[in-house]
């Protein structure tokens, strides 16, 4: 099994090439953020420290941690959110090798992509065989954001600024998908990586 790591800016179109791997090969995919989002949930490894940092005001009527409560707690406070990050950060990597640990052992699947924004911020290149970009030019990236988030340019503007310029993409991932054109395009690209659906469900 080939474990690869898919990254790229927000708004690149990594969801729709998860999409498409997902139904085309043989493979499970994992999304760092949505692991996140378990491992904060009660009974889960980050539940008790975050809860510790942030304070009981952080949790929901049910005694979830709100994700948007939490977020506004550390907005403009570098400090807190280092502290959350460093309780966050570090559990999912150890969920995913622990993962990858398992489907290995289980020899099911042929691919296991892990997509994750802070990809090469957060060291996911020593957990991976490969690494993808899915690059898509920034004014692309902007309408997609506008229109299907309702971003505003500030916003849009504050996300970009704190994102790995390009250059480190390209520097430190073996495989470019280019997202500029149309999605055909797109799978195209993928196919002629991976082969052609060499390795379809069944």
């Amino acid at each position: 099994m080939k474990v690869i790591g898919i990254t790229g800016g927000v708004g690149a179109g990594k969801s729709e090439v998860l999409t498409f791997l997902s139904k085309h090969y043989n493979c499970r995919v994992i999304m760092a953020d949505r692991a996140a989002h378990q491992l904060e949930k009660p009974g889960g490894r980050c539940y008790e420290p975050l809860l510790a940092l942030l304070g009981s005001d952080v949790l929901t009527l049910d005694g979830r941690i709100d994700r948007q409560k939490m977020a506004a707690m550390i907005f403009g406070d570098s400090l807190m959110l280092q502290q959350v990050n460093a309780i966050v950060h570090p559990a999912v990597k150890e969920y995913l090798l622990e993962q990858i640990a398992q489907e290995r052992a289980a020899k099911k699947f042929a691919y296991l992509f892990i997509e994750a924004a802070l990809l090469l911020e957060e060291g996911y290149a020593e957990i991976v065989d490969d690494l993808w970009y899915i690059h898509t030019e920034a004014a692309i990236r902007r309408q997609r954001l506008k229109a299907a988030r309702g971003y505003t340019d500030e916003k849009i503007d504050s996300i970009l600024s704190k994102q790995l310029p390009e250059e480190a993409f390209y520097e430190q991932c073996r495989v470019v998908i280019e997202n500029n054109g149309t999605l055909a395009g797109v799978y195209q690209q993928i196919e002629k990586e991976l082969g052609e659906y060499q390795c379809q469900k069944q």
